[in-house]
């Protein structure tokens, strides 16, 4: 696999080279073949192993940690940066699309502060799932393509053993690199030159130019929106919304605490360390457009505040639009009507709300009924059935004539996934990792491959959490 080095060339200024520590022991935790043969690697073998577990320096790897700056819950940090990832360089894919490779646990960099730059096995375990978990939902967003375990030890609340995730992203470049560029160098030539590579490495069918610079800007708003709207559709809370893990390409990016919807709850805050619920799931299209309006800030030095709110202006209307496609396609409404559509959809949400139905399994119950029937299965959830009817009579007549049931079906079945990341699986595999037994871990990716597949014998994985794994939430460490 060869490595391009392209923004190590040109953007000398926003990174430093940094030393790979390796891990003790290592051991392959788990390997996503999918990412593996986009790639064109070969499964995993020793030489992977050493170069993955930074034992091993890759030939034509940079080994750099990047620069930027952010707003954290909503406070400004002036130089954040890589403090435990390392970027080796750019690989091609089959299809001629570039995916940076970095591993995430190999080492303090200049911008660990006082950290270890280490990742535990929990962390890195939940980064690899959740990536390749979205990407088999169609959510965009960052893949892994391994995690590597070993017996190196770190602390952080007690004793762990620390682990790699191998992270590809089509770019690292975040908002608060903008942000550091703008406020921190105060150099309008550097944010010229971060935006003119943005573009050309990114978005080439635009100019590096006034018009072009206003264009790029609003495909950012534009792509943004759509991420959120993936999010809010597939029941997915992020959980550290901050504007350095913001991805310029609108790509679900830097998992930290996350967790999808068991029971419905619009105000779900999945991360112990946000007991305001800033980046609770209901807050999360706000805080888009917050972070946006921060991104416009750090642009304002070269396109102009005109340009800037016309962009800012196109998200709401991107949002809502994706959103509704989105949700018309799990509940089987045809196009159009957007303001009765949104009114059925909030309708369907807070009966889901009222009644503590769970989010994923409710909404494969329209891959169950064929229009027609009487019978909706999911009328039998719901304690107050005289709210059901009317919000189903309001929605068949929006449905209108079906021509074709068992085809309506199929299609809410690749609609409505049958299985998600749920935090209590991931913590059951995870604890099985720890204890040395891989089985489960890998037993949960390959389910996630396949969500929207019924695989009988794995109905299990299926159900409603245990009341210990109910609303299950994570802290910030790693």
């Amino acid at each position: 696999m060869e490595l391009r080095q392209a923004f190590a060339t040109h953007l000398p200024w926003a990174l430093s080279q940094v030393e790979p520590q390796g891990l003790e022991n290592p051991r392959w935790l788990l390997w996503s073949q999918d990412a593996a043969e986009m790639l064109s690697l070969v499964g995993p073998d020793a030489n992977a192993l050493a170069v993955f577990s930074a034992n091993a320096r890759m030939a034509g790897a940079s080994y750099h940690a990047q620069v930027y700056a952010g707003h954290q819950f909503g406070g400004y940090s002036p130089r954040l940066g890589d403090g435990r990832a390392m970027i080796l360089g750019e690989a091609r894919d089959i299809d001629g699309q570039y995916w940076d490779i970095a591993l995430k646990g190999a080492g303090k960099t200049p911008y660990s502060r006082h950290g270890d730059g280490r990742a535990v096995l929990r962390s890195a375990v939940r980064e690899f799932l959740v990536s390749e978990a979205l990407f088999h939902l169609g959510v965009p967003s960052t893949r892994a393509l391994a995690v590597v375990g070993s017996e190196t030890q770190v602390w952080r609340e007690s004793l762990e053993t620390a682990a790699i995730t191998v992270r590809l992203a089509r770019s690292h470049i975040r908002f608060g690199h903008f942000e550091y560029v703008t406020h921190g160098e105060r150099d309008p030539e550097r944010l010229r030159q971060l935006v003119d590579f943005t573009i050309n490495q990114h978005f080439p069918h635009l100019s590096c130019d006034t018009a072009g610079y206003a264009a790029w800007f609003a495909e950012v708003v534009q792509r943004t929106a759509v991420m959120i709207a993936h999010w809010q559709a597939a029941g997915f809370a992020h959980g550290v919304m901050n504007t350095d893990n913001m991805s310029i390409l609108g790509d679900s990016f830097d998992f930290g605490p996350f967790s999808f919807l068991d029971t419905y709850r619009e105000n779900f805050i999945c991360n112990h360390s946000d007991p305001e619920g800033r980046y609770a799931f209901d807050r999360q299209p706000g805080i888009a457009l917050w972070n946006l309006q921060r991104l416009a800030q750090a642009l304002s030095p070269l396109i102009s505040s005109d340009a800037l709110i016309a962009g800012l202006d196109g998200y709401q209307h991107a949002l809502v639009q994706h959103y509704l496609i989105l949700m018309r396609q799990k509940i089987g409404l045809p196009a159009g009507q957007a303001a009765e559509d949104l009114q059925i959809v909030s309708g369907l949400m807070s009966l889901f709300e009222k009644n503590a139905l769970d989010y994923t399994n409710s909404m494969r119950m329209f891959a169950q009924w064929r229009p027609g029937e009487s019978h909706f299965a999911l009328r039998d959830e719901c304690l107050d059935s005289a709210a059901f009817d009317a919000w189903f009579q309001a929605y068949e007549k929006r449905l209108g004539r079906v021509a074709d049931a068992e085809l309506w079906r199929r299609q809410r079945q690749a609609a409505n996934p049958r299985y998600i990341l749920r935090n209590y699986l991931a913590q059951e595999a995870i604890d099985a990792a720890q204890q040395g037994d891989n089985q489960p871990l890998n037993t949960l990716y390959q389910l996630l491959r396949n969500p929207f597949d019924e695989q009988p014998d794995m109905a299990q994985y299926a159900r409603r959490p245990p009341r210990w794994g109910e609303g299950l939430i994570c802290s910030c460490s790693s």
